[in-house]
């Protein structure tokens, strides 16, 4: 029985040797595919809200403003905020990415990114690597555990120091407000395991108009470039 279990463990650790390969060519089609794309903001939300909705407005208005500001867009490239995203760029004749993974029950392309800009993911850490080398900003809408991962996993990078700084701006105050008080009174008043300069980027909105202004007005003291 142990030799058995000895080889079943070697089996499985040749199998992850081999998926080394799959990962590394991730990389290399995201890289060489993002690059050529120009400066992009990634538009982040839950794949549940529906048309009509009043958040999947939002996102779309928002998306078309970004292009109009003379960016593209990046999205997850499924339903819901992300097709919003997708939508909004695409009908202003911007640039829509779409970077899509397999997921269960929730997951499939929207129709409104572009045919040579759709890319797909089996990893979820490489997919990630690409919003955030080439995003020049995270717009974060209403979302589940997945928005969420995504905020928090740039505003670590940034507070690291481990990526180029760049706005994330939350979109919502009746969503996202309990979570910024959550940060404020407990992580840095009360625990103190943040500082007030992690929340510098950090901005809480609630109009396409003032996403706009933001990104603006971070561009005028900064070079549009990949983040790492």
């Amino acid at each position: 029985m142990r030799k058995q279990h000895h080889k079943g463990w070697n089996e499985i650790k040749t199998n992850d040797s081999w998926a080394i390969f799959k990962i590394m060519g991730e990389f290399v089609n995201g890289f060489e595919k993002m690059s050529r794309i120009g400066p992009c903001v990634s538009i982040f939300g839950s794949a549940r809200t529906k048309p009509g909705d009043k958040y999947f407005t939002l996102a779309e208005n928002v998306a078309r403003r970004i292009v109009e500001a003379g960016y593209g867009v990046i999205t997850g490239g499924g339903p819901g905020i992300m097709e919003a995203g997708n939508k909004g760029a695409h009908l202003a004749g911007g640039t829509s990415v779409g970077l899509n993974i397999d997921l269960p029950f929730e997951q499939h392309d929207n129709p409104y990114i572009d045919s040579d800009k759709n890319l797909d993911f089996d990893y979820f850490f490489v997919r990630k690597v690409m919003f955030v080398k080439y995003s020049q900003g995270f717009v974060v809408m209403p979302g589940g555990f997945g928005t969420l991962d995504e905020l928090f996993e740039a505003i670590t990078l940034i507070q690291t120091n481990k990526i180029e700084r760049f706005p994330i701006i939350m979109v919502g105050k009746e969503f996202w407000q309990g979570v910024m008080d959550w940060i404020k009174d407990v992580l840095l008043e009360k625990f103190e395991t943040v500082s007030a300069t992690d929340l510098d980027l950090i901005h809480l909105v609630d109009t396409e108009d003032e996403v706009i202004e933001i990104l603006d007005a971070f561009y005028k003291k900064y070079e549009l470039s990949p983040n790492f």
